[in-house]
């Protein structure tokens, strides 16, 4: 048990580094695009998230269901935040009165 929660620590560590750089790296034009793929892969965490609260082990019982409810919340916020922040950078690029012929 241990040595699989030192395991998952590792990996949540080194997918969070390499996410954040590159997500860093991406160029303000891309920013709108990579908004939709992150939905896409949250929705994915969103579903994993729900199979691993509703898992029912007897000793890991209650920790499966606190940190599945913890990553819906923060999966389903990030998807949210994401389909806002995504509409309000298309809104920015939609002509503001009648075009001009």
């Amino acid at each position: 048990m241990k040595l699989d929660l030192l395991t998952g620590l590792y990996v949540f560590m080194l997918a969070a580094f390499i996410g954040f750089e590159v997500i860093r790296r991406v160029s303000p034009l891309l920013h709108t695009p990579l908004m939709s793929l992150t939905n896409a892969l949250d929705a994915i965490a969103v579903v994993g998230a729900i199979i691993l609260a509703g898992e029912s082990h007897e000793h890991r019982a209650l920790l499966a269901k606190v940190l599945g409810t913890i990553a819906i919340v923060a999966a389903t916020s990030n998807i949210v935040g994401g389909f806002l922040i995504t509409d309000r950078m298309l809104r920015m690029f939609k002509a503001s009165g009648p075009r001009k012929q």
